[in-house]
């Protein structure tokens, strides 16, 4: 099977949660033998054709790019895309005749919509509740037209590439208002003794404080390095974010043992489990107490225990075998259309 993911930007160089999701989907169909290549839309993103875990990641050249991947011996089996390509590739899919798999990452109406107007053969969630919320969404607005095949798919997560020995910073990673600087940076002003960590994140309009001596700050860290460059320094992870359709960072973090603090959205109650600590990231004082609470001598290692136990259910064999096995139906059905 030939993969084309048409995406905007990949790791190493860009690392927010949705490419390294992607990047984890499509590796896992590298390593099955399929041949997969990553097509760039951005022209920042890469200078130069690169190799990452067997997927082949090309630079974008012009918008003609994709005619490689249309036609010929080169022809791909099935386009994969996410966010702002999913236009663009459901386009192309229509006239090529090639089925078309969206990565979703967010509820948001543009990613819902797509799926209407883009005709996907196969829809990835990125959790339950998402695909629960799309499915009332269609049902209200879409009427008789069957939905899309779906599949749950959680951001693959390996507790080996991820674990380490947790430090002392109480961490908030991606420093901008819609993950929650605000209170990372009251919690660190009213607490003065305790050390806070702050990681520059991949997208956003960062929000950098330098002023507070507790705080530091540290600049945007690729993804395989996370286990050693931040969460080997942090005790606590704080994830106060206003929407998170997942929560990836919280599930890495519990892969070395330690414990989140985190705002109750739909996707974080669902990677976090009974393993998270619950506070609205508008009540300070309860974020304030949580954290007192959650480091005691007493409680800290029964939280270090939830951590790493909830890391560990959420292996990510099973989510991997069934995108495996529905990319492979989709492109095998294409084939013979």
């Amino acid at each position: 099977m030939r993969v084309l993911a048409m995406l905007h930007a990949y790791p190493p160089a860009h690392n927010a949660g949705a490419e390294w999701a992607a990047h984890s989907l499509l590796r896992e169909l590298a390593r099955r033998g399929h041949a997969v290549d990553v097509l760039l839309s951005h022209p920042a993103a890469a200078d130069a054709l690169y190799s990452l875990d067997g997927v082949q990641v090309h630079p974008f050249r012009g918008k003609g790019d994709p005619g490689w991947w249309m036609q010929g011996e080169a022809r791909a089996d099935v386009i994969v895309t996410h966010l702002e390509n999913t236009a663009r590739a459901s386009v192309l899919g229509e006239l090529h005749r090639l089925p078309v798999v969206h990565l979703l990452h967010n509820t948001y109406e543009k990613s819902k919509s797509w799926l209407w107007k883009g005709t996907p053969s196969l829809a990835v969630y990125n959790s339950a509740w998402m695909q629960a919320d799309v499915e009332a969404w269609w049902a209200l607005h879409r009427g008789e037209r069957p939905m899309p095949r779906g599949v749950v798919a959680h951001p693959p997560v390996s507790v080996e590439d991820y674990k380490a020995t947790p430090g002392d910073r109480i961490t908030l990673i991606n420093l901008t208002a819609e993950k929650g600087a605000h209170v990372f940076y009251e919690l660190a002003e009213r607490m003065p003794r305790r050390r806070f960590l702050g990681v520059i994140g991949g997208y956003g309009d960062q929000i950098l404080h330098d002023d507070l001596p507790n705080v530091e700050i540290v600049p945007h860290t690729p993804g395989d390095r996370m286990a050693k460059d931040v969460y080997a320094r942090t005790k606590l992870l704080l994830v106060p974010s206003a929407y998170e359709s997942y929560g990836r960072v919280a599930v890495e973090a519990m892969c070395s043992g330690i414990p989140v603090i985190a705002h109750p959205t739909p996707g974080l109650l669902e990677s976090c489990g009974d393993a998270g600590i619950f506070c609205d990231r508008d009540d300070l004082d309860a974020w304030e107490a949580a954290i007192k609470r959650v480091t005691s001598p007493k409680a800290y290692p029964q939280a270090k225990t939830a951590a790493a136990r909830r890391a560990a259910e959420l292996t990510p064999e099973a989510d991997l075998d069934a995108w495996c096995v529905a990319v492979e139906e989709v492109a095998a059905r294409g084939r013979s259309r």
